[in-house]
């Protein structure tokens, strides 16, 4: 398949009583799938989580960007640095404005400062590339600002994308797509009644300073999230891909949105992890879910497990061939992939990623 090439990752995990990622009314998320209810966390939930993660562990800052309305301000720690005497701000606000960027003012802020009409996302090299055009080109040509602003993505800004409603031509396809995670099986949400009692009432005060009601659930829930290899590389280059193939699967695998993470302490790891590289499409294999398992000696990880390589081997043997490369964590994904440990895994998946991509620019 000519300039095809796809990272597909497959997590089994399982998650203690939680509220990983509530709605509006404070309740953990769902979603009414095979005609049950299951457990959900959204995209964004984990894309945020894998972001953090990314900036915190695994990425030089340099290499990632920021989503933020305060766009003005990045050009002008820039502008700064080339030229600490120049205007900064009206510098920053020109350039930005040329490029297609729109502004309001801040009626919140006591100095009335300009943002963005909405959250932009810019890399670190972006901010400087306008910087140098304010500074030494002395105008602020929309076509060339433009280009600074497509140029050099960071690689969250390849990796996710980049939306931008009042300037298309500023706009970033993802290269990456992260699905909801689903609970294999169905739940039911539960209530855990709490009270909070006050350290300075007096003794005989019998009753609580505060009572209220967390909602939240537990599940083992199926997780999948796909990479085009070819798109990434043209954003990033082969040997920046690779790198990033390798630290998108460890930020999908060991990454935890934090949601009520202070009163159920419920970071875990996965049971099971299954990458594949493949050059005809991306397979989610979410059906393996859509009766739901049912607890096998206490559990559903177990089952899941089964179910989830039953599944694959029936799409691979009727629909979708077999992946070209295959790795895995947890034995029960033995006859699937070879099994390793993460940290291979992880070495395995740069090796294989820098490999695949270099026949595919030989094709």
């Amino acid at each position: 398949m000519k300039n095809r090439c796809y990272l597909d990752v497959h997590v089994l995990q399982t998650v203690p009583p939680s509220c990983v990622n509530r709605d509006d009314t404070g309740s953990p998320k769902t979603a009414i799938y095979g005609g049950t209810t299951r457990a959900r966390v959204s995209s964004q939930a984990w894309k945020h989580a894998m972001r953090e993660m990314f900036r915190e562990e695994l990425i030089d800052p340099d290499m990632l960007g920021l989503r933020t309305k305060n766009v003005i301000s990045m050009v002008t720690e820039e502008i700064l640095k080339l030229n600490p005497d120049a205007k900064a701000a009206e510098l920053a606000e020109k350039v930005l404005t040329s490029a297609g960027v729109k502004f309001k003012d801040d009626k919140k802020g006591e100095t009335k400062d300009k943002k963005a009409e909405a959250l932009f996302f810019m890399s670190a090299a972006q901010a400087k590339a306008l910087a140098e055009i304010a500074v030494f080109e002395g105008t602020a040509d929309k076509d060339a600002c433009k280009k600074a602003l497509k140029n050099n993505p960071s690689v969250d800004i390849a990796l996710f994308g980049r939306m931008v409603a009042s300037e298309a031509t500023l706009n970033c396809d993802a290269s990456a797509q992260v699905a909801h995670s689903i609970s294999t099986h169905t739940v039911q949400n539960e209530y855990d009644y709490f009270t909070a009692v006050d350290d300075l009432a007096p003794e005989d005060n019998t009753g609580a300073g505060h009572l209220g009601t967390v909602e939240f659930n537990s599940s083992t829930l199926y997780r999948y999230a796909t990479v085009n290899l070819v798109e990434l590389s043209n954003a990033l280059g082969k040997q920046v891909t690779a790198e990033t193939a390798a630290k998108f699967v460890e930020a999908f695998v060991r990454s935890m949105p934090t949601g009520k993470q202070n009163t159920f302490a419920n970071r875990t790891l996965p049971s099971m992890v299954y990458v594949t590289i493949r050059r005809d499409q991306p397979v989610n294999l979410c059906g393996a879910f859509e009766k739901p398992v049912s607890a096998k000696n206490g559990g559903y990880s177990e089952e899941s497990e089964e179910k989830f390589v039953e599944y694959a081997n029936k799409v691979y043997s009727k629909y979708a061939s077999a992946p070209d490369r295959a790795f895995a964590v947890g034995e029960a994904v033995g006859e699937l992939a070879e099994c390793m440990s993460l940290d291979r895994l992880l070495e395995s998946v740069a090796e294989c990623v820098k490999e695949y991509l270099g026949e595919s620019e030989g094709m």
